[in-house]
Protein backbone atom coordinates (compact mmCIF):
# COMPACT_ATOMS: atom_id res chain seq x y z
CA UNK A 1 0.00 0.00 0.00
CA UNK A 2 1.32 3.65 -0.97
CA UNK A 3 1.83 6.76 1.17
CA UNK A 4 1.60 10.21 0.24
CA UNK A 5 3.34 12.95 2.12
CA UNK A 6 2.82 16.26 1.08
CA UNK A 7 4.92 19.06 2.03
CA UNK A 8 4.52 23.02 1.39
CA UNK A 9 7.49 24.31 -0.44
CA UNK A 10 9.04 27.56 1.55
CA UNK A 11 5.57 27.51 3.47
CA UNK A 12 5.25 30.37 5.80
CA UNK A 13 7.15 32.29 3.33
CA UNK A 14 4.98 31.21 0.47
CA UNK A 15 1.78 32.24 2.58
CA UNK A 16 3.67 35.71 2.42
CA UNK A 17 4.40 36.50 -0.69
CA UNK A 18 0.60 35.02 -1.73
CA UNK A 19 -0.88 38.10 0.41
CA UNK A 20 2.17 40.40 -1.10
CA UNK A 21 2.26 39.52 -4.26
CA UNK A 22 5.27 42.13 -5.08
CA UNK A 23 7.70 40.17 -3.17
CA UNK A 24 7.77 37.03 -5.48
CA UNK A 25 11.24 36.41 -6.88
CA UNK A 26 12.53 38.57 -3.63
CA UNK A 27 14.82 37.28 -0.57
CA UNK A 28 12.20 36.86 1.90
CA UNK A 29 12.90 36.41 5.54
CA UNK A 30 9.86 35.84 8.42
CA UNK A 31 11.27 35.73 12.20
CA UNK A 32 10.58 37.16 15.13
CA UNK A 33 8.84 40.88 14.79
CA UNK A 34 10.50 41.60 11.54
CA UNK A 35 13.19 43.47 12.63
CA UNK A 36 16.97 42.19 11.93
CA UNK A 37 18.17 44.47 14.85
CA UNK A 38 16.61 43.01 17.30
CA UNK A 39 17.05 39.42 18.63
CA UNK A 40 15.22 36.63 17.04
CA UNK A 41 15.80 33.52 14.61
CA UNK A 42 14.53 32.88 11.17
CA UNK A 43 11.16 31.07 11.09
CA UNK A 44 11.64 30.67 7.37
CA UNK A 45 13.51 32.02 4.44
CA UNK A 46 12.05 31.82 0.75
CA UNK A 47 14.28 29.78 -1.87
CA UNK A 48 16.05 33.22 -3.11
CA UNK A 49 17.36 33.73 0.62
CA UNK A 50 18.17 30.45 1.37
CA UNK A 51 20.14 30.01 -1.69
CA UNK A 52 22.66 32.88 0.41
CA UNK A 53 22.77 31.09 3.45
CA UNK A 54 19.55 31.76 5.51
CA UNK A 55 17.52 28.85 6.66
CA UNK A 56 15.40 28.05 9.50
CA UNK A 57 16.75 29.02 13.14
CA UNK A 58 19.31 31.29 11.81
CA UNK A 59 19.68 34.84 14.07
CA UNK A 60 17.92 37.18 12.36
CA UNK A 61 20.88 39.87 12.69
CA UNK A 62 23.30 36.81 10.98
CA UNK A 63 20.54 36.76 7.96
CA UNK A 64 20.51 40.19 7.19
CA UNK A 65 24.30 40.17 6.87
CA UNK A 66 24.54 37.17 4.79
CA UNK A 67 21.11 39.02 2.70
CA UNK A 68 21.36 42.40 2.89
CA UNK A 69 18.65 42.96 0.33
CA UNK A 70 15.97 40.68 2.18
CA UNK A 71 12.53 41.29 2.82
CA UNK A 72 11.94 40.94 6.17
CA UNK A 73 8.48 40.41 7.52
CA UNK A 74 7.06 39.51 11.36
CA UNK A 75 5.75 36.19 12.24
CA UNK A 76 1.88 35.95 11.29
CA UNK A 77 0.91 32.75 13.34
CA UNK A 78 -3.01 32.95 12.53
CA UNK A 79 -2.56 33.44 8.71
CA UNK A 80 -0.17 30.45 8.39
CA UNK A 81 -2.97 28.49 10.42
CA UNK A 82 -5.53 29.45 8.02
CA UNK A 83 -3.41 28.86 4.86
CA UNK A 84 -2.77 25.24 6.48
CA UNK A 85 -6.35 24.69 6.81
CA UNK A 86 -7.04 25.66 3.22
CA UNK A 87 -4.73 23.23 2.19
CA UNK A 88 -6.27 20.56 4.22
CA UNK A 89 -9.47 20.96 2.99
CA UNK A 90 -8.09 20.88 -0.30
CA UNK A 91 -6.73 17.39 0.03
CA UNK A 92 -9.43 16.34 1.76
CA UNK A 93 -11.57 17.02 -1.19
CA UNK A 94 -9.40 14.61 -3.51
CA UNK A 95 -10.20 10.89 -3.90
CA UNK A 96 -8.40 7.46 -4.36
CA UNK A 97 -9.82 5.23 -6.11
CA UNK A 98 -13.21 6.51 -5.88
CA UNK A 99 -13.18 7.47 -2.36
CA UNK A 100 -12.10 10.26 -0.52
CA UNK A 101 -8.44 10.31 0.96
CA UNK A 102 -7.18 9.03 4.75
CA UNK A 103 -5.49 12.48 5.63
CA UNK A 104 -3.09 12.59 8.76
CA UNK A 105 -2.22 16.31 9.39
CA UNK A 106 1.43 16.31 10.73
CA UNK A 107 1.40 20.22 10.87
CA UNK A 108 1.07 23.45 9.33
CA UNK A 109 2.96 22.16 6.05
CA UNK A 110 2.77 18.23 5.95
CA UNK A 111 0.23 16.21 5.95
CA UNK A 112 0.09 12.26 4.93
CA UNK A 113 -2.42 10.83 2.67
CA UNK A 114 -3.07 7.26 1.70
CA UNK A 115 -6.27 5.27 0.01
CA UNK A 116 -8.86 4.48 2.03
CA UNK A 117 -9.84 0.69 2.46
CA UNK A 118 -13.34 1.67 1.51
CA UNK A 119 -12.60 2.47 -2.00
CA UNK A 120 -14.91 0.68 -4.33
CA UNK A 121 -12.46 -0.69 -6.85
CA UNK A 122 -8.80 -2.75 -6.32
CA UNK A 123 -5.54 -0.59 -6.40
CA UNK A 124 -3.64 0.00 -9.50
CA UNK A 125 0.16 0.33 -9.01
CA UNK A 126 0.26 2.79 -11.54
CA UNK A 127 -2.39 5.10 -9.85
CA UNK A 128 0.09 6.38 -6.38
CA UNK A 129 1.90 8.58 -9.24
CA UNK A 130 -1.47 9.87 -10.86
CA UNK A 131 -3.22 10.20 -7.45
CA UNK A 132 0.30 12.91 -6.44
CA UNK A 133 0.21 14.93 -9.54
CA UNK A 134 -3.75 15.49 -8.98
CA UNK A 135 -2.92 16.73 -5.36
CA UNK A 136 -0.11 18.88 -6.75
CA UNK A 137 -2.41 20.30 -8.97
CA UNK A 138 -5.37 20.83 -6.72
CA UNK A 139 -3.74 22.31 -3.94
CA UNK A 140 -2.25 24.84 -6.66
CA UNK A 141 -5.25 25.51 -8.28
CA UNK A 142 -6.95 25.76 -4.71
CA UNK A 143 -4.99 27.84 -2.68
CA UNK A 144 -2.02 29.51 -4.99
CA UNK A 145 0.28 27.66 -3.11
CA UNK A 146 3.05 25.39 -4.46
CA UNK A 147 4.11 21.52 -2.66
CA UNK A 148 6.10 18.71 -3.04
CA UNK A 149 4.88 14.98 -2.73
CA UNK A 150 6.24 11.88 -1.75
CA UNK A 151 5.31 8.37 -2.78
CA UNK A 152 6.77 5.74 -0.65
CA UNK A 153 5.64 2.13 0.47
CA UNK A 154 5.86 3.43 4.06
CA UNK A 155 5.48 7.37 5.61
CA UNK A 156 9.30 7.26 6.06
CA UNK A 157 9.86 6.17 3.22
CA UNK A 158 7.28 8.86 2.01
CA UNK A 159 8.93 11.57 4.08
CA UNK A 160 12.36 11.42 2.49
CA UNK A 161 10.95 10.81 -0.95
CA UNK A 162 9.66 14.04 -0.80
CA UNK A 163 13.16 16.10 0.30
CA UNK A 164 13.80 14.87 -2.95
CA UNK A 165 10.86 15.76 -5.15
CA UNK A 166 11.54 19.72 -3.94
CA UNK A 167 10.83 22.11 -5.07
CA UNK A 168 7.02 21.89 -6.88
CA UNK A 169 7.94 17.86 -7.74
CA UNK A 170 6.89 14.14 -6.64
CA UNK A 171 9.60 11.78 -6.45
CA UNK A 172 8.96 7.40 -5.23
CA UNK A 173 10.59 5.30 -3.08
CA UNK A 174 10.12 2.00 -2.14
CA UNK A 175 12.16 -1.39 -1.15
CA UNK A 176 13.61 -2.19 -4.63
CA UNK A 177 14.77 1.64 -4.78
CA UNK A 178 15.56 2.73 -1.37
CA UNK A 179 19.32 1.55 -1.35
CA UNK A 180 19.82 2.98 -4.37
CA UNK A 181 18.70 6.48 -4.17
CA UNK A 182 19.61 7.14 -0.66
CA UNK A 183 22.14 4.30 1.02
CA UNK A 184 25.27 6.51 0.27
CA UNK A 185 23.77 9.90 1.78
CA UNK A 186 24.11 11.19 5.11
CA UNK A 187 22.46 9.18 7.85
CA UNK A 188 20.65 12.75 8.37
CA UNK A 189 18.38 12.48 5.71
CA UNK A 190 16.18 10.31 7.78
CA UNK A 191 13.27 11.35 10.28
CA UNK A 192 14.51 11.55 13.39
CA UNK A 193 18.35 11.28 12.95
CA UNK A 194 19.46 14.63 14.63
CA UNK A 195 22.82 16.02 14.87
CA UNK A 196 23.41 14.42 18.08
CA UNK A 197 22.63 10.82 16.84
CA UNK A 198 24.75 11.41 13.70
CA UNK A 199 27.83 12.27 15.88
CA UNK A 200 27.24 9.38 18.16
CA UNK A 201 27.50 6.96 15.16
CA UNK A 202 29.90 9.08 13.47
CA UNK A 203 32.21 7.78 16.42
CA UNK A 204 31.41 3.92 15.65
CA UNK A 205 31.98 4.94 11.78
CA UNK A 206 28.57 4.76 10.92
CA UNK A 207 27.82 8.04 8.26
CA UNK A 208 25.65 6.77 5.10
CA UNK A 209 22.33 5.21 5.60
CA UNK A 210 23.81 2.18 4.12
CA UNK A 211 26.20 2.22 6.55
CA UNK A 212 23.52 2.25 9.66
CA UNK A 213 21.86 -0.60 7.77
CA UNK A 214 24.73 -2.83 7.90
CA UNK A 215 25.13 -2.04 11.57
CA UNK A 216 25.12 -5.26 14.47
CA UNK A 217 22.10 -3.99 16.28
CA UNK A 218 23.77 -4.98 19.47
CA UNK A 219 26.19 -2.26 18.77
CA UNK A 220 23.59 0.04 18.45
CA UNK A 221 21.74 -0.42 21.18
CA UNK A 222 24.87 -0.26 23.65
CA UNK A 223 25.74 3.04 22.13
CA UNK A 224 22.06 4.84 21.57
CA UNK A 225 20.15 3.03 23.85
CA UNK A 226 18.27 -0.36 23.86
CA UNK A 227 15.27 1.44 22.35
CA UNK A 228 16.79 3.65 20.05
CA UNK A 229 19.49 1.84 18.96
CA UNK A 230 17.39 -0.74 16.85
CA UNK A 231 14.54 2.15 15.96
CA UNK A 232 17.27 3.58 13.54
CA UNK A 233 18.87 0.68 12.07
CA UNK A 234 14.74 -0.10 11.15
CA UNK A 235 14.79 3.47 9.25
CA UNK A 236 17.83 3.09 7.41
CA UNK A 237 16.42 -0.02 6.22
CA UNK A 238 13.60 1.62 5.00
CA UNK A 239 11.08 0.10 7.69
CA UNK A 240 8.32 1.99 8.96
CA UNK A 241 4.88 0.12 10.44
CA UNK A 242 3.07 3.15 11.79
CA UNK A 243 -0.35 3.85 9.47
CA UNK A 244 -1.48 7.04 8.15
CA UNK A 245 -4.10 7.99 11.07
CA UNK A 246 -6.82 10.57 10.48
CA UNK A 247 -7.90 11.01 13.89
CA UNK A 248 -7.97 14.90 14.95
CA UNK A 249 -4.86 15.48 16.62
CA UNK A 250 -4.80 16.84 20.21
CA UNK A 251 -2.33 18.58 21.61
CA UNK A 252 -0.90 17.61 25.02
CA UNK A 253 0.28 20.89 26.08
CA UNK A 254 0.39 24.55 25.60
CA UNK A 255 3.05 27.24 25.98
CA UNK A 256 4.44 30.65 25.67
CA UNK A 257 8.00 32.10 25.25
CA UNK A 258 9.93 35.53 24.71
CA UNK A 259 13.20 36.54 24.07
CA UNK A 260 13.84 39.79 25.40
CA UNK A 261 15.83 42.62 23.69
CA UNK A 262 17.23 43.51 26.99
CA UNK A 263 18.45 41.03 29.23
CA UNK A 264 16.36 41.07 32.60
CA UNK A 265 18.47 41.49 35.29
CA UNK A 266 15.65 42.69 37.56
CA UNK A 267 14.42 39.32 39.63
CA UNK A 268 11.08 41.02 40.25
CA UNK A 269 10.87 41.40 36.57
CA UNK A 270 11.47 38.09 35.77
CA UNK A 271 9.06 36.83 38.20
CA UNK A 272 6.73 39.50 36.65
CA UNK A 273 7.47 37.81 32.75
CA UNK A 274 7.31 34.17 34.12
CA UNK A 275 3.57 35.81 35.85
CA UNK A 276 2.47 36.92 32.03
CA UNK A 277 3.74 34.08 29.96
CA UNK A 278 1.85 31.82 32.58
CA UNK A 279 -1.45 33.51 32.17
CA UNK A 280 -1.14 34.00 28.30
CA UNK A 281 -0.35 30.22 27.71
CA UNK A 282 -3.09 29.18 30.67
CA UNK A 283 -5.54 31.46 27.81
CA UNK A 284 -4.67 28.81 24.82
CA UNK A 285 -5.09 25.79 27.55
CA UNK A 286 -8.44 26.87 28.97
CA UNK A 287 -9.52 26.99 24.97
CA UNK A 288 -9.03 23.40 25.02
CA UNK A 289 -11.02 22.55 28.16
CA UNK A 290 -8.70 20.62 29.89
CA UNK A 291 -7.03 21.51 32.97
CA UNK A 292 -2.95 21.68 33.95
CA UNK A 293 -1.29 19.30 35.20
CA UNK A 294 2.26 19.88 34.85
CA UNK A 295 4.09 23.30 34.74
CA UNK A 296 7.12 23.46 32.90
CA UNK A 297 9.66 26.59 32.66
CA UNK A 298 12.45 27.37 30.30
CA UNK A 299 15.24 29.84 31.19
CA UNK A 300 17.86 31.10 28.79
CA UNK A 301 20.51 32.87 30.77
CA UNK A 302 23.73 34.99 29.40
CA UNK A 303 25.58 34.49 27.15
CA UNK A 304 23.91 30.64 26.10
CA UNK A 305 22.44 28.55 28.74
CA UNK A 306 19.56 27.35 28.60
CA UNK A 307 17.98 25.51 31.83
CA UNK A 308 14.46 23.62 32.08
CA UNK A 309 12.21 23.09 35.45
CA UNK A 310 8.90 21.19 35.61
CA UNK A 311 6.56 20.57 38.48
CA UNK A 312 3.51 18.04 38.78
CA UNK A 313 0.53 20.21 40.42
CA UNK A 314 -1.22 18.22 43.27
CA UNK A 315 -4.30 19.30 42.13
CA UNK A 316 -4.86 19.67 38.15
CA UNK A 317 -6.09 23.22 37.46
CA UNK A 318 -6.74 26.01 35.41
CA UNK A 319 -7.15 28.83 37.86
CA UNK A 320 -4.86 31.68 36.99
CA UNK A 321 -3.29 32.00 40.45
CA UNK A 322 -2.82 28.22 41.19
CA UNK A 323 -0.78 27.44 37.36
CA UNK A 324 1.15 31.08 37.26
CA UNK A 325 2.31 30.33 41.39
CA UNK A 326 3.70 27.15 39.67
CA UNK A 327 5.53 28.36 37.41
CA UNK A 328 7.16 31.22 39.48
CA UNK A 329 8.18 28.66 42.14
CA UNK A 330 10.17 26.72 39.80
CA UNK A 331 12.84 29.64 39.19
CA UNK A 332 13.24 28.90 42.98
CA UNK A 333 14.38 25.76 41.27
CA UNK A 334 17.90 27.56 39.75
CA UNK A 335 20.59 27.71 41.55
CA UNK A 336 22.81 30.84 43.15
CA UNK A 337 24.52 31.52 40.38
CA UNK A 338 21.96 30.25 37.64
CA UNK A 339 19.53 32.83 39.63
CA UNK A 340 22.25 35.97 39.41
CA UNK A 341 22.67 35.54 35.31
CA UNK A 342 20.81 37.79 33.18
CA UNK A 343 17.80 36.62 31.53
CA UNK A 344 17.63 36.54 27.75
CA UNK A 345 14.50 34.30 27.06
CA UNK A 346 11.77 33.20 29.28
CA UNK A 347 9.06 30.11 28.18
CA UNK A 348 6.42 28.46 29.69
CA UNK A 349 4.73 25.33 28.64
CA UNK A 350 1.57 24.18 30.45
CA UNK A 351 0.71 20.10 29.94
CA UNK A 352 -2.51 19.07 30.16
CA UNK A 353 -4.28 16.41 31.80
CA UNK A 354 -5.06 13.76 29.39
CA UNK A 355 -8.48 13.18 27.34
CA UNK A 356 -10.88 10.52 28.14
CA UNK A 357 -9.49 7.67 26.95
CA UNK A 358 -6.42 8.75 26.60
CA UNK A 359 -4.32 10.21 23.34
CA UNK A 360 -4.62 7.34 21.54
CA UNK A 361 -8.18 6.64 21.67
Amino acid sequence: MSVLHVDLDQFIAAVEVRRHPELAGRPVVVGGRGDPTERGVVATASYEARALGVGSGTPLRVAARRCPDAVFLPVDKPAYEAASAEVVAVLRAQTWDGAPLVVEVVGWDEDFLARSPRAPVPARPDEPHAVAERVRAAVHAGTGLRCSVGIGENKLQAKVATELAKPDGVFRLDDDTWFAVVGERDVRVLPGVGATTARRLGELGVRTVADLARTDPHLLAERLGERTGPWVRRRARGVDTSPVDDTPWVPRARGREETFQVDLEDPTEVTAAVRRLAALALEDVRAEGRPVARVVLKVRLRPFTTLTRSRTLPVASSETDAVADAAVALLDRLDEDERSRPVRLLGVRLEMVPPPGGYDA
